[in-house]
């Protein structure tokens, strides 16, 4: 008879919890949340993948501002334009922090790296170096001659392989690899023979570090389980970061040899103007502080700009007509006795409406990366208390019939006149304030002169009659889940120019 007793004990008490909690949360004026939220777990029972899609259901729900418990972190939960811009204006230096999990930890070297610091000295630093000395419209132009010549090369691969499939984002990876290392290193690692192996070990590493990025570290939420001895995750992340750093520091010292890229005009490398700094400041410019920040701009540039790309190629072998009207924008402003260039990109308005339309789509980072509230703040009229995760449903805005005219709908022509890759804050593929990517520039030019090449100088189809499944896989930065394949060959029109390369 003592067995009834104990569960009705149990209900109470859970009763009395829920109870309390709900009243407690009004006399706060957090936002509204979802009910319930358990003792201990919170709402961490509702999380199921793909995250972007199950936190827009909850929106969709409870409204644009949202308040949850993840275990022990408060969560709030932004899915609409005026609330994105709320935390991003009036609220920026309060959400420019990182919440302190594990990955930061580890690869963030203790949360000391651009991605994971906190707002203050040593951020505002990195950020200067990232924005003025190495990604900078000045430092950008100086490497304008590798992009033309990695873009080149990239034509000439698909123009030697032509006859068979393409498994598109490979060729696209493999280039935007290419610029980067080249900007980092002056070393080129896939068209060549001696250095393949060393890019496949590359690769590898970045791979990698997105997956374990997008894993999920329930010890971020439940430090319990962290006391209790789950370390699998851990181990991977510490082994990580052991090839990461003998990777790059490889790098580095080959670079203070003199083994760098010999055609480079005598401009610096990332890797030489960082170890330049370090001669004037060796107890602030690490080697570890060289190899930690070369990664979070290469990690940053590469898996995003070539899914960019393919899902661009995707939904344009899905859609021929618009392939056939940006072919038609090129050969009409660019012609056919050249290749495209950077500089034509503001004469090819309807390409950038379909990267535009692919980002809004597709976007490489459909969740923001984490920020934490650094004091009590105040966000749509409720009460947003310090120490909060914010997460930014960007998918969910991007995708909203409340914001966009029939949203599941490809329609490039619906950034018509839109000048750059923002629509107010209803369009945010790089992010906004203070924490916003700063590569965004090398991205634009990197994707928008990619596909006016391949464009320009290929004719598209499908591998079959099916069309191509745009079904999205597992993944930080939203992958495809099946691979695009595609035909192409050389346009009649420009096999004059394409002989000549």
């Amino acid at each position: 008879m003592e067995i009834p007793y104990l569960y009705i004990s149990l209900i109470l008490i859970l009763a009395s919890y829920l109870f309390t909690s709900h009243f407690r949360r009004r006399a706060s004026n957090l936002p509204p949340t979802v009910f319930p939220s358990f003792p201990i777990i919170g709402h961490l029972y509702l999380l199921k993948p793909p995250l972007y899609r199950t936190l827009a259901k909850i929106s969709t729900k409870y409204g644009p501002i949202v308040h949850l418990r993840f275990g022990s972190r408060r969560v709030l939960l932004v899915s609409s334009p005026s609330a994105v811009e709320e935390c991003f204006t009036k609220n920026d230096i309060t959400f420019a922090n990182r919440p302190r999990m594990l990955f930061g930890k580890i690869i963030g070297l203790n949360y000391t790296t651009l991605a994971w610091t906190p707002y203050g000295d040593n951020w505002r630093n990195l950020r200067r170096i990232a924005s003025i000395e190495i990604l900078s419209i000045h430092r950008l132009n100086e490497f304008h001659d590798i992009r033309v010549d990695e873009g080149r090369l990239l034509i000439r691969k698909l123009l030697s392989n032509y006859s068979s499939p393409v498994t598109v984002k490979s060729v696209f990876y493999e280039q935007t690899l290419n610029v980067m290392m080249r900007m980092i290193s002056g070393k080129r690692y896939f068209g060549g023979d001696k250095l393949e192996e060393e890019g496949k070990q590359l690769r590898q590493i970045l791979d990698d570090s997105f997956v374990l990025a997008g894993a999920s570290n329930i010890g971020d939420y439940l430090p319990i389980l962290s006391w209790l001895g789950v370390k699998r995750l851990e181990k991977k992340l510490i082994a990580l970061k052991e090839r990461r750093d003998v990777f790059f520091q490889g790098l580095i010292e080959q670079v203070r040899e003199g083994n760098g890229d010999q055609a480079r005009n005598k401009r610096k490398t990332m890797i030489e103007l960082l170890l330049s700094l370090q001669e004037s400041d060796p107890e602030y410019y690490t080697d570890a502080l060289i190899r930690n920040f070369v990664l979070v701009i290469l990690g940053g540039r590469t898996d995003t700009s070539s899914g960019t790309m393919e899902w661009a190629m995707s939904l344009l072998l899905n859609h021929p007509q618009v392939l056939q009207k940006a072919k038609n924008e090129i050969d009409r402003n660019v012609g056919t006795h050249r290749l495209v260039e950077e500089s034509d990109m503001p004469n090819l308005p309807y390409l950038r409406c379909i990267i535009n339309e692919t980002l809004r789509l597709y976007p490489p980072g459909p969740i923001f990366i984490p920020h934490e509230s650094s004091d009590d703040c105040v966000v749509g009229g409720y009460n947003i208390p310090r120490g909060t995760m914010l997460l930014v449903n960007q998918w969910a805005i991007q995708h909203d019939p409340k914001v966009w005219t029939d949203p599941e709908r490809f329609d490039p022509k619906r950034f018509e006149g839109l000048d750059g890759t923002r629509d107010g804050f209803k369009l945010l593929p790089f992010g906004s304030g203070r924490t916003s990517c700063p590569g965004e520039g090398l991205a634009v030019r990197m994707v928008g002169v990619t596909l006016g090449l391949i464009i320009q100088c290929f004719d598209w189809e499908r591998v079959s009659e099916a069309m191509v499944d745009m079904t999205e896989g597992p993944g930080l930065t939203m992958p495809k889940a099946e691979p695009l394949v595609a035909k192409c060959k050389p346009r009649l029109e420009m096999q004059n120019l394409l002989s000549q390369l």
